[in-house]
């Protein structure tokens, strides 16, 4: 076991350094500009949209990553570029921002509100149930401490009314993902012009191969993970808002595990079943090969329309996926999801 020591001090050093900046919530000193709202006069309903990118930045530090500062920097220098256009996404929903270069990108893309998930010694507020059974594999990382926080966080063009994060139970992870505080994260955003807030949930889930246990085991602690999810849905999501849950699901290739993700989440939609629906409004800007797209990757969103505000996700694409001005910055494309909202427009 003592060969694991130094390096987990060094991550453990690393994380000392990495601070967050404090949350930036909604001022109503500087209301921002809102979004083109249509009116379709044969449905009498108003019509937006927003965009949302769902990205892991392999902001990880070292030892775990080395030399990722200079494609972190070029993530944040092109959003920020993109926000002065007014290109940007709306939304971004972030993973694995661990390391100080990672916080320093994201936070200098431009975008005037944000809000992070769990942090290393944040502790859950919820009751959990169950947990990994077995011995303990403490020279893959399951230590009973955590090292970093959960690396989540929100990233929004309009104002984050609402905040909150809960972490994972305590015994709900397997191997080297147990060396970080992962959980949920909550943000309720408001978009000018559109007369119900809308919900954005974010979230990352044990790693399969890379956790370095057995497949039964870290096959349960998603399991369990996902019930920790819908838990904190359950709780956070209004009933007269809609919602959106992005992330890094860690299930390509998983089936019976994705099975299990539309089950538990069952009021939700998603989006790669709906763009890849025969008839479907949706315009699929990503490359596809078979009927099941969604078993091909780790990152997900999916959606929940409320009577008072319906989604309908119109366009699917990658950003940083290596096209012209989109490098390939992070050993994750972006996905970035186009949503049409429509209300009953005021007579």
């Amino acid at each position: 076991m003592f060969r694991y020591v130094v390096p987990l001090l060094a991550i453990l050093a690393s994380a000392a350094c990495t601070s967050l900046p404090p949350v930036r919530l909604a001022d109503s000193t500087s209301p921002p500009p809102g979004p083109i709202i249509e009116r379709d006069s044969l449905s009498g309903r108003a019509l937006t949209t927003i965009d949302v990118l769902s990205f892991n930045v392999e902001g990880l530090a070292w030892p775990a990553r080395h030399g990722r500062a200079p494609s972190l920097a070029q993530i944040g220098k092109i959003l920020a570029t993109l926000n002065s256009q007014g290109k940007a996404p709306d939304i971004i929903l972030v993973q694995e921002m661990f390391s100080p270069a990672a916080v320093r990108a994201l936070t200098n893309a431009g975008y005037p509100y944000h809000a992070w998930g769990p942090t290393r010694t944040q502790g859950r507020q919820s009751s959990s149930h169950d947990r990994v059974k077995g011995p303990k594999r403490w020279g893959k990382g399951e230590i009973g401490l955590h090292l970093v926080g959960s690396g989540l966080a929100i990233f929004s063009r309009y104002p984050i009314v609402a905040a909150s994060s809960e972490p994972f139970g305590t015994q709900h992870c397997a191997g080297f993902d147990c060396l970080s505080n992962k959980g949920a994260q909550h943000a309720r955003i408001r978009v000018p012009g559109v007369p119900t807030p809308l919900d954005l949930f974010n979230t990352h889930l044990n790693s399969q191969a890379a956790s370095r246990v057995p497949p039964a085991r870290h096959g349960t602690a998603q399991a369990l993970q996902l019930v920790d999810i819908a838990d904190f849905l359950a709780t956070q999501a209004a009933e007269h808002t809609s919602a959106i849950v992005g992330g890094d699901f860690n299930m390509a290739g998983t089936p019976d595990r994705l099975a299990r993700l539309e089950q538990t989440l069952g009021r939700y939609t998603m989006v790669h079943r709906f763009c890849a629906a025969a008839g479907s409004p949706c315009h699929v800007g990503l490359s596809w090969d078979g009927d099941a797209p969604w078993e091909d990757t780790e990152d997900l969103q999916l959606y929940r329309s409320s009577a008072n505000l319906v989604l309908t996700p119109i366009r699917i694409e990658a950003m940083f996926d290596g096209a012209v001005g989109q490098p390939r910055l992070s050993d994750h494309d972006g996905l970035l999801v186009t949503y049409q909202l429509d209300w009953p427009a005021p007579l």
